[in-house]
């Protein structure tokens, strides 16, 4: 059965962007990478906010459906296609949903607000010739340090945060702690913690995500 790829807008640096990517290895989906040049601020042109209104990435298409925010879009996607690939990412009943959708709102109000300022301030900041603010960094690594103490208590009940299969809950943590592990000297944030240092070798040795970070690579683009 011929179907047309989705399209995913946007660089695969982008953590958001990588996010989708890995879901749509997972499920084993057809899709189309679309550069979006930011630098050139084509995010903001009348076309692209037509598909994106915040003028962000990534943006998202599956034929004449349109989304954005990558957790919506991977939900979707898991859905969609729920009898395609890893058919267990997103829960195959209500309770194992609802487990799978408690640990992707963690991440998203907990674990991504202080790892997303971090990325920024120890990996893209240098990057981009901008000043380090060592007060908001270090406010937020405390942030973070609790928040990881939370999973490791969870991680020494279950082998993933949503239960004892890797799941959406899990994918999602990967784009930002994989610039914090590799990409600053904040590793041990996670390589320390037993459990979580565990989990994060686990899921970050993943083939969809070894895929995502070989696209990241300049010469992959």
């Amino acid at each position: 059965m011929a179907t047309t790829p989705v399209k995913v807008y946007g660089p695969p640096i982008s953590t958001a962007v990588s996010r989708v990517l890995a879901c749509l290895l997972e499920k084993g989906v057809d899709y189309q990478l679309i550069s979006v040049n930011m630098s050139k601020g084509e995010h903001k042109k009348p076309d692209y906010l037509k598909i994106q209104p915040f003028g962000q990435v990534p943006a998202f298409q599956d034929e004449d459906i349109s989304l954005f925010e990558s957790r919506a879009i991977c939900r979707y996607i898991c859905d969609k296609y729920a009898d395609r690939g890893n058919k267990g990412l997103y829960g195959t009943n209500p309770l194992a949903k609802a487990s799978i959708d408690q640990w992707l709102e963690a991440e998203g109000q907990s674990f991504s607000p202080p790892s997303s300022t971090l990325v920024f301030q120890l990996a893209f900041a240098p990057r981009m010739k901008l000043k380090q603010d060592q007060g908001v960094i270090r406010q937020n690594e405390e942030k973070l340090k609790k928040v990881l103490d939370v999973y490791e208590k969870r991680l020494g009940e279950s082998r993933f945060l949503a239960g004892d299969e890797f799941s959406l809950a899990d994918l999602s943590h990967l784009p930002n702690g994989h610039y914090l592990v590799n990409a600053t000297d904040r590793g041990e944030l996670f390589t320390s913690r037993n459990n979580v240092g565990r989990w994060w070798t686990e899921i970050s040795t993943r083939d969809s995500w070894e895929k995502v970070v070989e696209m990241q690579k300049p010469t992959a683009n």
